[in-house]
């Protein structure tokens, strides 16, 4: 019986084709791995019928080291109920380019995004990427493959990574590496650079996973994270449910702490908010205060208390609490967006798995850090995500929400959003806030000088992350007859 992939999957009652896929494909795609500590490889293959060889041979002997699907969720209910940690996570993903490397392009993923690849100047400018010249040396060149290898012990990533290491044949050059370092808050809250919890509001692909969502709700249901399969996995032919694998999108995202603190603080003024009321600012420009509260939900300014994600804008439709620029308001506007039915909106929502990257000497959480002591750069987010189709999903959040100054829709006489004021590229004009905080009513709001960008992009391509048997099928003889794609 083919995967049913109109709805999200019951991994422990899976039967068919459905149960057979766990044992395929690879971990880290229905949901996140722990990798508090992350090695990522940028590899490349040679145009010699020998280096192809020698490239699938590698492919062929790492697909030993993939965990697929069913293995990382046992881990998971394993450590739930005894603390017992689970096995390093291993990732592969192959580039269009790198497919045709391998003598295998008739085998290559058909979405147009992919073929063109993140490189592509129809791409940078669709996306209003920085010039290829701009970024980061290693991204610079044709990426053909990229290998994952994680664990939450630094100890087990390093053993780990230096094995995959050891399985690389001459032929296939290591282009570059980036290595990722969780960092968390003093509640254990997984947080970015600029301070604020992070990797929440997950589309969640897993019966189980939104059943214990809810849990977590009393019952009430405001926003349904629960997600179909197709929003993440990629059928073969579309309508087959014979799954191949997943779309792997790795953006390299450098953040300016210091350019962006120092505007949080000169907003604060701007507000003219006082004492503790001050982490209003950044809230706004983020939607959620540092701890991951929603500011949507905060009833009164002044202290609040982490709540879950079971929200929507419905009762901040003016944005008098949370603006309409604001980061997760643009990425995910829960229905509020204006241009499409709720339920088209929601196929643009992608599974998102960054990892931060670089150490620091300050505390990325403290608040009184005089700003002089802030990183400029050299810190960010290794932006990884996974999405069933590039163009709708990864490419329309960034080019439509993040980068379009009219969305949301706003009301009539309402000032432009604007950029997100986060991950936004392009010019930004000057911001409007809720002149008072929370009262329906007051009009248009206080305006102030743009918000300046903080986080740059320095590289990054598009993979594919095929099934374990494909992977298994690849032998030095196997050009453009693999099987599993």
């Amino acid at each position: 019986m083919p995967v049913d992939l109109t709805v999200p999957l019951s991994w422990k009652g899976a039967s068919g084709d459905a149960d057979a896929m766990l044992d395929d494909l690879q971990s880290n795609i229905l949901k996140p791995c722990v990798r508090e500590h992350l090695h990522i490889l940028l590899l490349g293959f040679t145009d010699s019928p020998e280096g192809a060889a020698e490239a699938r041979a590698f492919l062929n002997a790492l697909a030993s080291k993939v965990k697929p699907v069913r293995t990382h969720l046992r881990e998971v209910d394993t450590f739930k109920s005894g603390g017992v940690g689970g096995t390093p996570y291993v990732g592969v993903g192959l580039t269009h380019a790198g497919y045709g490397k391998l003598g295998l392009s008739a085998q290559a993923p058909a979405d147009p995004s992919f073929r063109r690849g993140m490189r592509d100047a129809q791409t940078q400018q669709d996306l209003s990427d920085p010039a290829v010249p701009e970024w980061e040396e290693p991204y610079r060149e044709e990426i053909h493959a990229v290998v994952l290898v994680g664990d939450a012990s630094a100890t087990a990533a390093t053993a780990e990574y230096q094995l995959v290491k050891a399985l690389l044949p001459p032929s296939v050059r290591l282009i570059g590496e980036e290595t990722g370092l969780g960092m968390r808050n003093a509640d254990g809250d997984g947080i970015e650079h600029f301070g604020y919890v992070d990797g929440r509001s997950q589309p969640l692909f897993l019966t189980e996973d939104v059943d214990d969502e809810r849990r977590s709700t009393d019952g009430t249901s405001v926003w349904n994270p629960a997600t179909a399969l197709d929003r993440v996995l990629v059928a073969d032919p579309p309508a087959s449910g014979e799954v191949i694998g997943s779309y792997f999108v790795l953006r390299k995202l450098e953040q300016n702490v210091r350019v962006f603190r120092q505007a949080e603080e000169e907003l604060a003024n701007e507000l003219k908010l006082v004492g503790s009321d001050r982490d209003r600012a950044g809230a706004m420009v983020v939607g959620r205060f540092r701890d991951g509260t929603p500011v949507t939900l905060q009833s009164a300014a002044g202290p609040h208390s982490p709540v879950m994600n079971n929200f929507d804008y419905a009762s901040d439709d003016q944005a008098v609490k949370c603006p309409f620029q604001g980061h997760i308001r643009k990425t995910n506007p829960r229905g509020s967006g204006g241009f499409e039915p709720p339920e088209n909106e929601r196929e643009h929502l992608m599974a998102r798995r960054g990892q931060t990257y670089g150490e620091r000497k300050d505390d990325p959480a403290g608040r009184d850090v005089p700003l002089n002591y802030r990183p400029t750069g050299g810190v960010g987010l290794l932006f990884m995500a996974f999405n069933s189709d590039l163009g709708n999903q990864f490419e329309f959040t960034q080019q439509r929400w993040a980068n379009g100054s009219g969305f949301p829709r706003v009301p009539t006489g309402t000032p432009e959003p604007g950029l997100d004021l986060v991950i936004g590229q392009g010019s930004r004009p000057a911001a409007v806030w809720p002149l008072n905080w929370g009262e329906q009513g007051t009009g248009p709001g206080l305006g102030t000088p743009a918000f300046p960008q903080a986080v740059t992009m320095k590289g990054g391509e598009y993979f594919f992350m095929p099934l374990l048997s494909f992977l298994r099928s690849l032998s030095p003889t196997t050009a453009n007859t693999a099987t599993g794609i």
